[in-house]
């Protein structure tokens, strides 16, 4: 495993920078999960790890060692990339052996790592087929083999399941999570855009915007204490509601924060807020309530089991005590005053 700092790195093509000054400590044996929207530089961050990207300015270092200069195959890194990269004419076997026998591994030990390997990633019977012969999930797990037999200090993964289906995005990630308990000893860099992804496979996650870092932290810790407006935006599905206006005035912000599932149905006697149901999404254990509150855009109530609304209806909401989220102009926190814990 490695421990893996980076120091006011930074990546410009021409005149353009891409990553604008990263510091970021990724500690030996973490799943760190990087997100961001299209373009922040999550992409180009993890190829400046594996050295496929040379660093404009700044330093990375793996254990303490210097790597900038390190040539890519040097670095103990294996990655997997979201388009198998597989060799077509070669069988499953080949292709994961396939960077052991370039090294140099011998044939006792290039077997007992390829067959482990697929072993843990239950694709042992698949060894003699081509990758033609194979479903997305399955590509994508040999790819992931062929990774393990590399035993390395650092495994890389750019959006591996994009390319999947849902069920198969499923089934892979829990193949993933499986990996990362299983190699304990490797630490783990993985790129992806889906919330899902991040909250359950993530040790830390790193939240990137126009390449620099919003925020680090556990899934838990971004989710109910988000560093500013963006990090409360774009963690969680559905995303967090925003109030703005007189409601938020009343509570001393520019920005009111409360996230779906944090707004109870209530009476009109108990409600703080009423508004019309526009829309409702039934998703068997939850529903999604669509209201209409006067804003910008409706406001999501999450409700668990089935709840018998009428497009058009009056309804009332209650805030949660302890769960509202204040923002000031500049999308920066405001700590709740302590009546409304």
């Amino acid at each position: 495993m490695a421990n893996i700092q980076l120091r006011n790195v930074v990546k410009a093509f021409g005149a353009a920078k891409v990553i604008k000054g990263v510091d970021l400590e990724i500690r030996r044996g973490e799943f760190m999960v990087f997100v961001g929207p299209s373009g922040c530089g999550k992409s180009t961050l993890l190829r400046l790890i594996a050295g496929l990207e040379t660093i404009t300015s700044g330093d990375l270092l793996f254990d303490g060692e210097r790597m900038n200069s390190v040539l890519p195959s040097k670095r103990g890194i294996a990655m997997v990339f979201q388009s198998y990269a597989l060799y077509p004419h070669m069988t499953v076997y080949e292709n994961m052996a396939f960077g052991m026998k370039l090294a140099g591994a011998s044939k006792e030990e290039l077997d007992a790592r390829v067959r482990r390997a697929a072993r843990m990633l239950q694709i042992d019977h698949l060894l003699e087929r081509l990758p033609r012969q194979l479903s997305g999930g399955q590509r994508q797990r040999v790819a992931i083999g062929r990774a393990i037999t590399r035993d390395p200090r650092v495994f890389l993964f750019d959006e591996p399941l994009s390319n999947l289906d849902a069920a198969l995005r499923v089934a892979t990630r829990l193949e993933i999570a499986k990996l990362h308990h299983e190699m304990r000893d490797v630490t783990m860099i993985y790129v992806t855009h889906d919330q899902v992804e991040a909250m359950t496979l993530a040790d830390r996650i790193c939240v990137l915007r126009d390449g620099r870092v919003e925020q680090v932290g556990t899934p838990a810790e971004l989710y109910d204490h988000p560093a500013n407006l963006f990090v409360a935006g774009f963690i969680g599905s559905p995303r967090m509601n925003f109030i703005e206006g007189p409601i938020a005035a009343e509570h001393g912000c520019a920005t009111l924060g409360v996230r779906s599932e944090h707004l109870d149905l209530v009476s009109e006697e108990e409600g703080t807020w009423t508004g019309r149901v526009v829309h409702a999404e039934d998703l068997g254990s939850d529903n999604y309530l669509f209201v209409d509150m006067g804003l910008s855009e409706p406001v999501i109530v999450r409700q668990p089991g089935k709840v018998a609304v009428a497009m058009g209806e009056q309804v009332w909401l209650r805030p949660q005590p302890g769960r509202l989220h204040r923002f000031d102009g500049n999308g920066q926190p405001i700590p709740v005053p302590m009546a409304a814990e």
